[in-house]
């Protein structure tokens, strides 16, 4: 016999002995205990080297240690009486809730995953609040606003609430880091704060949240007929023929609302003092001074001068008042409405009957007044600077016809040529066809 057949053998007889069953025994306990308290911790340290921190939700193995009876006779080499150990792994799927992994030996409870738990619970919940006020552009508290407390780079960890009737709101048990606030309402516009640093244990208050309404709302404007008149006055003084000489007498708008008295006034003084007027002036004074009208004022720069100074006072006179006195009095218009539309004889006929038929301020057709004894009093007033061979009653009513005439001429060039040389003027100001879109006079 070999010693190799021997040493079974003697093992055998060795193993038998009472000394030596105590010290296996002892061996086998110890062993149970080191393997308890050492599996967890190098399956989470090969879990962590292999994929690095898992999520709560995804695979994980529970190690359960049995301690059970041999149910048979003695193996070969084992003791009749010694206990068996084994060592059993259980395998939970990602879909299931992990349950503790628990060791049990000699009737002692292990919870495996306590500490995981804990730390998830201290990262979940904390002991901060935030506290603030919803309000409107006003300063009033917005009943029910929605707001969302949100922490960056956390996603799934929202928290929500609703303001109270006074705006206010609150969030407790908060984590300490970096939040965010999201407030929608009704009517509002979205509002999203800054992110602001909350600490473990303190109470900040939100940064202000006020809301800006974003519904659209409509005005009605209402004007008054005086405000309208004041309007399309304004428009008249832009009107210049190729954009200078000044043509503010003519409405070109049929239905243009009345001018009330200040109106007159001022549209006769502002073209009184318009320098185009003064231009003009100089032209008729030229002219009158080469043919020799007014012989009385003399040849040269004198006569020149004398017939100028005439011809602005005849101005002056005449539109004072024939455009804002008599109109005034009488509640006459004293501006040219231009018709625009119809055939060339009806127009030239409106035209040539506007310099002695004008409209009042109730909107019907009357005699001129105005214009024509607003120029007999201007030649009448005249007598009393021109020279005295153009003096008198007869030459008075003959200044009156040709005053008149050139008014008439005056209406024909408004009627055909000037619309088209006033850039100024609107598109919609077309006279008399368009006048279903004017007001109407009252």
């Amino acid at each position: 016999m070999t010693m190799t057949s021997l040493f079974p053998q003697s093992a055998l007889l060795i193993a038998r002995t009472p000394p030596f069953r105590l010290f296996l025994f002892a061996s086998i306990a110890l062993a149970m205990c080191i393997s308890a308290n050492a599996q967890p911790a190098l399956i989470n340290q090969q879990t962590s080297m292999a994929d690095g921190p898992q999520p709560h939700s995804q695979h994980q193995e529970a190690v359960t240690l049995h301690r059970t009876s041999v149910p048979t006779g003695p193996l070969l080499g084992e003791l009749p009486d010694a206990p068996r150990v084994g060592i059993q792994a259980s395998t939970m799927g990602a879909q299931q809730s992990p349950a503790p992994a628990t060791g049990s030996i000699s009737g002692i409870a292990l919870d495996l995953n306590a500490g995981a738990a804990n730390g998830q619970t201290d990262q979940a919940e904390g002991t901060a609040q935030v506290t603030g006020v919803v309000s409107d552009a006003q300063g009033d508290g917005v009943s029910g606003a929605q707001i969302t407390l949100t922490s960056p780079g956390n996603l799934g960890r929202e928290r929500k609430t609703a303001a109270a009737s006074d705006g206010r709101f609150t969030f407790t048990e908060l984590p300490a880091g970096k939040l965010r606030l999201v407030v929608t309402a009704a009517g509002f516009g979205t509002y999203t704060s800054s992110e602001f640093l909350v600490k473990s244990g303190e109470t900040v208050q939100a940064p202000k949240i006020t809301l800006n309404v974003t519904t659209a709302s409509s005005v009605n404007v209402f004007a008054t007929a005086d405000q309208i008149a004041e309007a399309q006055v304004e428009e008249q003084e832009k009107q210049r023929v190729f954009g200078v000489f000044q043509n503010f007498y003519t409405s070109y708008i049929w239905k243009a609302e009345p001018m009330s008295a200040k109106q007159k006034y001022k549209l006769a003084f502002h073209t009184i003092v318009d320098p185009t007027t003064f231009v003009v002036l100089a032209g008729v004074a030229g002219a009158e001074h080469y043919n020799g009208t007014y012989p009385g004022y003399g040849p040269g720069i004198g006569g020149y001068g004398k017939r100028y100074g005439a011809a602005l006072a005849d101005s002056v006179s005449g539109r004072i008042i024939g455009s804002a006195v008599l109109p005034s009095l009488f509640h006459q218009d004293p501006r040219y409405y231009y018709q625009g539309s119809g055939g060339i004889r009806s127009r030239t006929w409106h035209a040539l009957s506007s310099a002695v038929v004008t409209r009042g301020d109730n909107g019907r057709l009357q005699p001129n007044y105005s214009h024509l004894l607003g120029n007999l009093a201007a030649g009448g007033i005249a007598n009393a600077y021109h020279p005295e061979s153009s003096r008198g009653l007869g030459l008075t009513f003959q200044t009156l016809g040709i005053t008149t005439g050139a008014n008439a001429i005056g209406n024909l060039f408004r009627e055909f040529v000037l619309r088209g040389l006033e850039p100024s003027v609107p598109g919609f100001a077309n006279g008399k066809k368009d006048s279903t879109f004017m007001p109407s006079h009252p």
